[in-house]
This record gives structure tokens, sequence and C-alpha cells, in this order.
């Protein structure tokens, strides 16, 4: 079966729904099924992929680290969320972003590259801005890069961006790049 080799989760709720339909009946295992999915949904993008990125030769364009053989700057970190920010991811971010700077003494800022992030939900908010006092607590800035004009436009309606003052709202990753220095 295929979709047992793409992605185990979605079979596991093709089978439980299967099972519970045939035990039980068409609506609960509809019900039992759309449960099971959510609940993968949920587990799958509470730790969202996350990549610390560096850019490919002399090009504009910026790669995971650990797929692609690009260069870095020793006082940036540049990571980029595969998922929309909400509660249920918010802990695993934290905790990946201060166990970066842990590992990088000799960083002075952090770059959250938001190309695959829709959706900023409150809880996601409220972690930026505590990322923001924690980074500035340890010497750090926190600036974000690539944000989509709906999320801009939420975000614009909070004090969120004036609040990450000095740290800054880029177009791209390349433009980021270069104003905080990292010609290495």
């Amino acid at each position: 079966m295929d979709v047992w080799i793409y992605d185990k989760s979605e079979a596991a709720s093709f089978v439980v729904t299967f099972l519970v339909v045939l035990s039980v009946g068409i609506e609960w295992g509809i019900l039992f099924g759309a449960l099971v999915s959510i609940g993968f949904h949920l587990h799958r993008s509470s730790k969202p992929h996350i990549a610390v990125v560096g850019r490919v030769g002399d090009t504009e364009h910026f790669r995971n680290v650990e797929r692609h053989a690009v260069k870095t700057c020793t006082h940036v970190i540049a990571i980029r969320v595969d998922e929309n920010l909400y509660f249920a991811n918010t802990g695993y971010l934290e905790d990946y972003v201060m166990g970066l700077i842990a590992d990088n003494q000799k960083a002075r800022h952090v770059l959250l590259i938001c190309s695959a992030v829709n959706e900023i939900d409150s809880s996601a908010l409220e972690l930026l801005d505590t990322l923001v006092e924690r980074l500035a607590y340890a010497g750090l800035t926190l600036h974000l890069a690539e944000v989509k004009g709906p999320v801009m436009d939420q975000l614009k309606k909070t004090p969120f961006v004036e609040r990450m003052k000095p740290g800054q709202v880029f177009l791209s990753t390349h433009q980021a790049i270069q104003v905080l220095d990292c010609v290495e």
C-alpha cells in the first residue's frame, strides 16, 4: 500500500476509520477517523521542521545547512520554521532557539525566516514577545524575514513590531544578511 509507505499516520487514519465503520457503523467510523486525523496533525505540527540555513554559494538563495553546502555567518543564526506558529508548537520553537544560542556564543542576531508561516496565533505571538526579551537579556536581537502580507497585517495590529526593536522585519533573507553585515 503506497499510502502506508508515504504517510503512516494517514494510513492509520484510514485503517481506524475502516475498522470502526465495520464494527460500529458509518457515523462512528467517520467520527473516529476525523479524531485520529486531527490528533496526528496536532502531534506532527507540534514539532515542526526547523532548519538552520545558510547562503548557497554567492547566490541570494538560502538552504538547510544539513542538506546543502552553504555559507553561514558566525554572528547570525538564521532559522526557517516550516509550519504555522501556534499553541501546539510554541514550546518546541522556544527550546530549539534557546538551544541554538546556547551552542553559539558568538551569535548576536537571530533571524526567524517566516516564508512557510501562514498564521501566528496569540500563543505564538506571546512566545515571540518572550523571545525578544530573553534574547535581549542574552545580548541578541530577534529579526524576522519573509513575513507574508496577511501575517504582517496581523502583527501590525499589535505592539509586537515596536517591542521587537532594534530588531527588524526584512523583505528577504538576502536583505537581512546584507544589513546584518554577514559578508564572510
